[in-house]
């Protein structure tokens, strides 16, 4: 069984590697590459993998479940230039792929199975756009 809670948090991030002239970046990034920055209103669903249990009938406490997203991501996260005040992204380009890794890994000791596993982060930026990690190695 899945079971999915969302968040939501403001930040501000620039996406482009500093070895690369402004047109490559541009070229790379587009818009996203304006070194001054720009904002997003994130949407972050976290979903866990699990079987009820018998005693609850629930998979994991919803309510713990955004404590811990509080305390992990959005005190994290939310209005903060991601470039200059959460690491890694001073060195790893702030994109939605990057952040959705950098959230899992965040979150990923908080569910040990087999109560309720980490299954999924999923981060949109934008009604129409949205990227989606399920842990492994890359």
């Amino acid at each position: 069984m899945l079971i999915t809670r969302r968040a939501e948090f403001c930040a501000s991030h620039v996406c482009r590697q500093p070895a690369r002239t402004d047109q490559e970046n541009a070229a790379i990034y587009g818009a996203e590459a304006n070194p001054r920055g720009h904002g997003h209103n994130f949407v972050l669903e976290v979903t866990l993998e699990g079987e009820p249990d018998p005693a609850t009938g629930m998979v994991y406490d919803l309510k713990r479940l955004k404590e811990i997203l509080r305390q992990e991501i959005i005190d994290v996260f939310d209005h903060r230039f991601l470039n200059v005040e959460v690491p890694p992204f001073d060195k790893v380009v702030p994109t939605p792929e990057n952040m959705a890794i950098e959230i899992w890994r965040r979150l990923e000791g908080w569910f040990p199975e087999p109560q309720a596993r980490l299954y999924a982060v999923r981060l949109a930026d934008a009604e129409d756009h949205w990227v989606e990690y399920r842990g492994g190695s890359l």
